[in-house]
């Protein structure tokens, strides 16, 4: 079976313009990203899908795959949309271009959990919330879990609301919350299928292109890692990701 990584990555930023191309102690985090997807044992091909030169110059520059796209596309799932239907593997892995601490063995698991789940269309991975701080924060986004973890939903916000609890610092003693991470196994059929979807309300609130695929009844099943990751979307983002890469 061929196994396709795809990491989109785009220049502009709202909160940290460049993003991909960011130093992490003397490489750029598209790089970063890149080269922890080399470590995956399921995957067999990797392919930065991009709409902005220098992005693709620098991907070349480090003899990395790079495939151009439209800029007329909207999301990063387009993008690899894209890509995927030029290409042809049966399963795609969606890397956002801004995990440049996505453990191999977390993609591995995600592309398992699909593999083995005959109803899902959709894999994701995530991780229980241990920090308070994380509960509260717009740019961790949050996922609830259903029967054989299920994705019920994908929020900004924390939710549930844990109305028997007024002080909302003891919830992640009270409830089980999840962290999402940037990662997304598809059938091809169902990530083909994504573009031709209307956006919901509720993509269209929270900034969320899964919630396309709940909002028209695809499943997405999660992987419930205890491994963790920082998405970069800050300078403060940047920071803590260059202090963990000085560890390893």
């Amino acid at each position: 079976m061929n196994i396709a990584a795809i990491i989109p990555a785009r220049y502009s930023s709202q909160r940290l313009p460049a993003k991909p191309l960011a130093d992490i102690l003397g490489k750029p985090m598209i790089q970063r990203v890149y080269e922890r997807v080399t470590l995956s044992e399921m995957v067999s091909t990797i392919i930065v899908a991009t709409d902005d030169e220098r992005i693709q110059r620098v991907v070349e520059g480090f003899d990395g795959n790079v495939m151009m796209t439209p800029t007329s596309l909207l999301t990063g799932s387009d993008r690899v949309a894209y890509v995927a239907a030029k290409i042809g593997a049966d399963i795609i892995v969606n890397i956002q271009g801004d995990e440049p601490l996505i453990n191999p063995s977390v993609i591995d698991n995600t592309v398992n959990l699909l593999l083995t789940s005959e109803d899902a269309q959709v894999s994701t991975a995530a991780k229980r919330i241990t920090e308070k701080d994380d509960l509260s924060n717009p740019t961790v986004v949050k996922v609830v879990l259903g029967e054989k973890n299920r994705a019920l939903y994908f929020s900004r916000s924390p939710i549930p609301y844990l109305r028997d609890t007024i002080n909302n610092n003891e919830w992640i003693k009270e409830h089980a919350y999840y962290k999402h991470f940037g990662i997304y196994v598809y059938r091809r059929n169902a990530l083909l299928q994504f573009s031709s979807l209307k956006i919901s309300t509720a993509e269209d609130a929270e900034k969320l292109e899964q919630l396309r695929f709940l909002a028209n009844g695809y499943n997405i099943v999660v992987h419930v890692t205890t491994h963790d990751s920082i998405p970069v979307d800050t300078a403060e983002d940047l920071e803590k990701v260059r202090k963990l890469f000085s560890k390893l």
